[in-house]
């Protein structure tokens, strides 16, 4: 029966080819005026790390006092003495600290000009913690954190470019004037959003090509090459600004469980206490530690534009199925004869129901494929809405594919469950005496 009633649909709609376009065109605008901004939505608001995104902490302490904070939130970034105490005291598992640094690669062809490469100093545990994909080598090692040693670990994206895409551990690279030995190659790879640097991206950014030892950064005296904020003159001179309240640098943690969490925080609070016995805070206690998804909620990082489209674009999907309703309506109440016929010889409401939801749901279907295509185009152009940081994230897979079909065919069936309910209502007596 399924067939048979899905042959009268398809003959029905070819009786009314123009009022079935306008119901596949309403259907079809709709559909690709949501999912497109849906998968803008969707790209902002993922999780980047969804493995283990509830083991990865974001630490903050306030260093300014309640005068200088925003809300009562304690500042985002940490100043660098924060960091090296933290980081010498060891009491998680893993951590890292970490600052965007910019580095200038110099060709060995003294005739071609030096390329500068967006990069990060970081700790070894940088990689473990955040899963990064090695294709060659390894991180470096703890020692190596140690003893400021002149190592890098870069991209697959600058392996090619430099190396030929072969195997480069073990390798020499100029950055600034000085070799640097490979010692790890990796995936092109940059979570996105990029929560563990949302201070200096917004979460939206390019990835970096190359990653150096936090210590050896520091110790060449690399500025921050992202925000550096002061809430006094640190004075001249590297010494000066790395013993300032400048806050500048992140901070991660992995804690394997919510009691390791605990005992985490409840460490902050007492390195907080010991900094104000000290006379360096004469202010309350105010430390967070939370979470990746928390901290992207509490850093606002979906862009506001892009909940606002979506909520428009969900709001034109409904004026098309409301026009839909009518549409089929008018469709569905210009077959009163047939319907009166049909009962009149035997057909139950349920099959009629049955044969009309089966239309519906065709149209639905050839709405879903135009909306497909328009989802397509709308993809590509999201970049004359949004910022190109942010539209270069919308992308058309798979999952998106069949989410604007399923979408397409449950809001026509919705549309259909009243046109075909009124359907279903027509009395086959006063069919066949007016006919």
């Amino acid at each position: 029966m399924f067939a048979y009633y899905f042959q009268l649909g398809l003959r029905s709609l070819r009786r009314n080819p123009i009022l079935t376009a306008l119901m596949v065109m309403a259907i079809g605008f709709g559909v690709a005026a949501s999912m497109t901004t849906y998968s803008v939505f969707r790209a902002t608001s993922r999780n980047p790390i969804p493995q283990k995104s509830a083991q990865l902490f974001h630490p903050a302490i306030d260093n300014w006092g309640p005068e200088d904070t925003e809300k009562g939130e304690p500042p985002d970034s940490m100043t660098y003495k924060d960091v090296v105490a933290l980081m010498r005291a060891h009491k998680a598992p893993r951590q890292t600290a970490l600052y965007p640094i910019a580095a200038a690669l110099i060709p060995d062809d003294p005739s071609s000009l030096p390329q500068r490469q967006g990069a990060y100093a970081v700790y070894t545990d940088f990689f473990p913690m955040f899963d990064v994909p090695f294709i060659f080598g390894k991180p470096w090692t703890a020692e190596d954190d140690e003893g400021h040693a002149a190592v890098v670990v870069i991209t697959k994206k600058l392996n090619d470019k430099v190396f030929g895409g072969a195997n480069s551990v073990g390798k020499q690279v100029n950055l600034d004037g000085r070799l640097y030995v490979v010692s790890g190659v990796i995936e092109d790879w940059d979570a996105s959003p990029r929560f563990f640097d949302l201070v200096n991206t917004g979460g939206f950014d390019k990835g970096a090509q190359l990653y150096m030892p936090f210590t050896r950064a520091v110790e060449l005296q690399k500025a921050s090459n992202g925000n550096n904020n002061c809430n006094s003159d640190p004075g001249d001179g590297w010494d000066n600004y790395l013993r300032s309240e400048c806050i500048w640098l992140a901070m991660w943690v992995e804690l394997p469980d919510a009691a390791a969490a605990a005992s985490y925080k409840q460490f902050l609070t007492n390195y907080v206490d010991g900094q104000r016995q000290a006379g360096r805070f004469r202010w309350p206690n105010n430390v967070r530690l939370r979470d990746v998804m928390d901290f992207l909620d509490a850093e606002h990082v979906v862009p506001a534009e892009t909940q606002i489209s979506l909520f428009v674009s969900l709001g034109f999907l409904v004026i098309c199925l409301v026009n839909t309703v009518g549409l089929l309506l008018a469709k569905f109440m210009r077959r009163a004869p047939e319907i009166g016929v049909r009962r009149a010889l035997g057909a139950s409401r349920k099959e009629i129901y049955y044969q009309f939801m089966l239309e519906a749901a065709a149209v639905g279907v050839a709405g879903g494929i135009l909306g497909l295509l328009l989802t397509g185009l709308g993809v590509m152009g999201v970049g004359l809405v949004f910022e190109p940081d942010i539209a270069r994230l919308a992308t058309l897979d798979i999952s998106l594919v069949l989410i604007t079909l399923l979408v397409a065919v449950i809001a026509t069936l919705l549309a259909a469950f009243y046109p075909t309910w009124r359907a279903t209502q027509v009395q086959p007596a006063w069919q066949l005496k007016s006919n």
